[in-house]
């Protein structure tokens, strides 16, 4: 009876110090992969029509940030579908992505300067890549406009003061970014951009909205 009482107080304590290494191994891979809370990012350029485009937070605050962060890119003056702003709102610190012409260079600074002046915000951090010049990019950048814009059905997406397709050009390879309606739309743009000369590569990144 002894010996059945001792196993099992053994037994029993083996169990409790493996759960503990186990909970306690979980933490330390938590820590050291720097695991953090979900972040609420742009998921793609910042554009008008933006519909399950956001990720969301249980934070308000950091919802908040994020809804004014949006909305204070919207507002900058030379902010062009050849130009990529995006976000991440990590808590109170906020990252700024993506790239912009080096026409609009000065939309780099700009938009970091007016995310600071945002309440709630601690930190900024400026990722925004300013392209190269490049006159055949900047060729490229006209050409893909124009094949897009005149194809029948995709004008809709550059009527908006902020349009919902961006076209981003480096080293004549474009990505398209941005939302549209439909696969259909989606496999348009994408035919349209590789239709364009001396464009040597087509990256199409749009969404179709949900």
């Amino acid at each position: 009876m002894k010996r059945t009482l001792l196993f099992a107080s053994l037994l029993a304590f083996g169990l409790a110090a493996a759960a503990q290494t186990s909970t306690k191994s979980q933490a330390q891979t938590a820590l050291q992969t720097g695991q953090t809370a979900p972040a609420v990012t742009s998921n793609g350029p910042v554009i008008l029509d933006y519909k399950g485009q956001l990720t969301e937070s249980a934070d308000p605050v950091e919802a908040k940030i994020a809804q004014q962060v949006r909305h204070q890119l919207l507002k900058l003056p030379y902010y062009s579908t050849f130009d990529d702003l995006e976000y991440v709102v990590q808590g109170r610190t906020v990252t700024l992505t993506g790239s912009v012409t080096s026409l609009h260079s000065q939309t780099r600074q700009d938009a970091a300067n007016a995310i600071k002046r945002i309440e709630g915000v601690d930190k900024v951090v400026n990722n925004i890549q300013v392209l190269s010049p490049n006159l055949y990019d900047e060729q490229a950048r006209e050409r893909v406009f124009r094949s897009l814009s005149r194809t029948a059905g995709l004008s809709q997406y550059f009527w908006p003061a902020s349009p919902d397709i961006h076209i981003i050009v480096d080293h004549q390879r474009v990505t398209l970014k941005g939302i549209v309606h439909n696969e259909g739309d989606k496999n348009l743009a994408n035919i349209a951009a590789n239709e364009v000369r001396d464009v040597f590569q087509v990256n199409n990144q749009l969404q179709v909205a949900k």
